[in-house]
């Protein structure tokens, strides 16, 4: 499975603010960096706890099947769109009487299919994430983002290159932390 954001979370001026007052910067001069540390953080976030902190726009690939295919990508707020691909890239629209879409309480998104298609992979567009703007994001998500941040960008010269975040961080995001049995 291949995930896409094709529409990226909307990242509000706010957060930089509050990155801001949190380093006590007062310049405009890093703002750019900055923010690249806040989408920096935010897809570290979705990776520790697995599941999309902002709604983003996203398309999955996903194989024919007969059987429930889940997307990769949780939590999925709504599956807008589901369509063949042909082996040389090019797409069709799926007739909504050729599959089932669903959405678990747990905000897992799945889709099987009715009816045969003649194409091997469909690409599935649906909106995940957790809240759907900065302001409405989790104390816990939000505070470990700016935590994380600001870790980066006080320890940008040191080269660490740590692959975790640090402890305070991961306390933060460990009650969102969607666990999966191997």
């Amino acid at each position: 499975m291949r995930r896409l954001v094709v529409v990226p979370p909307v990242l509000a001026a706010e957060a930089l603010d509050e990155l801001k007052q949190w380093l006590a910067v007062t310049t405009t001069r890093d703002d750019a960096a900055l923010v690249a540390l806040l989408r920096a953080a935010l897809e570290t976030c979705e990776g520790y706890t697995r599941a999309m902190p902002l709604v983003a726009g996203c398309e999955e690939v996903l194989p024919a099947s007969y059987e429930w295919m889940p997307l990769a990508t949780a939590p999925v707020v709504a599956i807008t769109n589901v369509e063949a691909m042909a082996s040389d890239g090019t797409r069709a629209a799926l007739p909504v009487d050729h599959y089932l879409i669903d959405i678990t309480a747990d905000g897992c998104g799945r889709l099987r299919l009715l009816r045969a298609v003649a194409e091997t992979r469909l690409v599935v567009t649906f909106e995940a994430g957790i809240a759907p703007g900065w302001a409405s994001l989790p104390q816990g998500l939000r505070h470990g983002v700016l935590r994380l941040a600001a870790h980066n960008y006080r320890e940008r010269e040191a080269g660490e290159g740590k692959v975790h975040p640090p402890a305070a961080v991961a306390a933060l995001w460990q009650p969102w932390r969607r666990m999966r049995l191997a």
